[in-house]
């Protein structure tokens, strides 16, 4: 089983707070980055791999790949996964990624979402998410940075 010492939803995935902060306080050596998109676009993996201290490991794969790939995981790799929706964890859950606990950290606001909280707003699709979620099993918590109280998501909708 693979050592996922964080999963979390950020819409930003790698910058400053991930890679820094929060790859820290997990004691992550490695940071899988599981979109479609990034996983086939160059330019986004090298600012993303900028943040990240020498020694930190990074992967860009797909949610499939994720899926098909991670049970591969080393247990020396201590794994920080980060995804940019809730909707994402339903595929990689329900695809067989053994995922516990999820924090939300930042779901921006748009047309259509409603603010619960300072770095997280969501709208219909995103509530039925973390309801699934909830379903499967995983605790769904929000927190923006380690030194912050975690808030249980569905005491905010």
């Amino acid at each position: 089983m693979p050592n996922i010492v964080l999963s979390r939803v950020d819409e930003r995935l790698v910058h400053g707070q991930v890679g820094v902060q929060w790859v820290g306080f997990a004691g992550a050596n490695l940071v899988i980055v599981a979109n479609d998109e990034v996983a086939n676009d160059q330019i986004q993996q090298s600012l993303m791999e900028m943040v990240l201290a020498e020694g930190i490991g990074i992967r860009f794969w797909s949610l499939q790949k994720v899926i098909e790939t991670i049970g591969k995981a080393a247990d020396r790799q201590k794994i920080l996964l980060v995804a940019k929706s809730p909707a994402d964890f339903v595929t990689l859950v329900e695809g067989g990624v053994p995922i516990q606990k999820l924090n939300i950290g930042n779901m921006h606001y748009a047309e259509g979402k409603r603010q619960i909280h300072k770095t997280v707003s969501v709208d219909d699709r995103d509530i039925d998410s973390l309801r699934a979620l909830q379903s499967l099993g995983v605790s769904c918590q929000v927190q923006g940075v380690p030194t912050e109280t975690a808030t249980d998501v569905f005491t905010l909708l």
